[in-house]
Formats: C-alpha cells, structure tokens, sequence
C-alpha cells in the first residue's frame, strides 16, 4: 500500500494518504507534508519535540496535528522526517515529531505550506484501510 501521493488542487497543493491504522494514516500524513515543504533525503534527525494535542473528531484532530508540526516548523526551525505516535484515541494524541534544525541548510526548503485545511476533509475507513485527502494552503 501507498503511503501518500501529491495531488493537484487549482492554486493549492494537497495529498491522498492512506494507512492500515488511524496512527499510520497520521504519520503518513504529516511524511507527506514535509515531503512537500522539503528535501528529505539524507536528513539526520538530530532533535524532536513532543505533541499532545485534543479536538472535537477526528479530522480536526489531524489538521490540529498537522498545523502543530508547521508552527513548530516555522518557530523553531526543525525539518521533520520521522514520526512516533504512543497514543491516539478518542480524538486525542500523544506523539513525537523527530527532525534537524534547517540551519544553513534551507537550499532543502522546497514549498511554502501556511496550513493544513479543512477543504474536503473526510477521513474514510473502506475495506479496513484508512485514507484522507488533504490540501494545503500555501
């Protein structure tokens, strides 16, 4: 099974991502992000930072995720490329995000993304397999 493919969406950018679990979906989603906003290849992670976030359903809590990580992104200046998810159920997560400090190295910063949206946000279960399309404001 796939983990995520790029999609075109007018002046937007977006994803199709699946998982076998609501947790692979998550990571597969937010691997799909950073695959977007950078070059991944051969990045170290040196550094992580811990999310525990809460929303009303499902699908907030997966932008609530995936803007968390943007913010943090942008503050702190991390690339992240490997997530670990100890806890998600009931609309809550518990997880780390693993990544590098851009430094000098932003010649690996490829697109702008300002946010996840809700444009069409549905997360589907079929035939015991998650997915999610996901377009991002950039």
């Amino acid at each position: 099974m796939k983990r995520y493919e790029i999609i075109n969406h007018t002046a937007d950018i977006g994803i199709k991502v699946y998982g076998k679990s609501l947790e692979e979906l998550f990571i597969n989603a937010a691997s799909g992000m950073f695959e977007i906003i950078a070059d991944l290849d051969g990045l170290k992670p040196s550094t992580s930072i811990k999310v525990k976030l809460e929303a009303q359903n499902d699908e907030e809590l997966l932008v609530a995720w995936l803007d968390e990580l943007i913010y943090n992104f942008y503050t702190k200046k991390i690339i992240f490329s490997e997530f670990k998810i100890s806890s998600l159920s009931a609309a809550k997560i518990e997880a780390e995000a693993i990544g590098k400090h851009i430094g000098d190295k932003k010649s690996r910063l490829k697109t702008e993304i300002k946010a996840a949206t809700y444009h069409d946000l549905k997360i589907e279960k079929e035939s015991g397999n998650y997915q999610v399309q996901i377009i991002f404001d950039i």
